[in-house]
């Protein structure tokens, strides 16, 4: 009766544990979308105070998906034209190296402390 009741809460904290999760995440990405609206809001009643005009029209400093692609990767040729081409190769040699007791646990094992 004891684990059932015990698997149950188990169920039941891991559950609250998604819930809060995925509503904390839902909250950021609300506000994350919200702040730029606030701060294009607040720039216009500015503008809108200072006698300048405002209008609707989509900004003009705004890019389209097919000249950012073409940006980045002239970006991606130019930056990696700045490194030499190297050899993919790897090579492992094996070094002889003498034999040194200094890492040796051996010798601590059958040390007796005197009588």
């Amino acid at each position: 009766m004891v684990d059932l009741i015990t698997n149950q809460g188990g169920w039941t904290v891991a559950l609250v544990g998604y819930i809060i999760v995925f509503a904390a995440l839902v909250f950021l990405i609300l506000i994350f979308t919200a702040i730029p609206r606030l701060i294009n809001l607040k720039v216009r009643m500015e503008l809108r105070r200072k006698g300048k005009v405002v209008t609707n029209q989509p900004n003009e400093l705004s890019v389209g998906g097919d000249v950012s692609a073409a940006i980045s990767l002239a970006l991606h040729f130019y930056l990696s034209d700045m490194h030499d081409e190297e050899p993919n190769v790897i090579t492992i040699s094996r070094i002889q190296r003498r034999y040194s007791p200094w890492s040796s646990k051996i010798y601590n094992i059958y040390n007796t402390p005197l009588k």
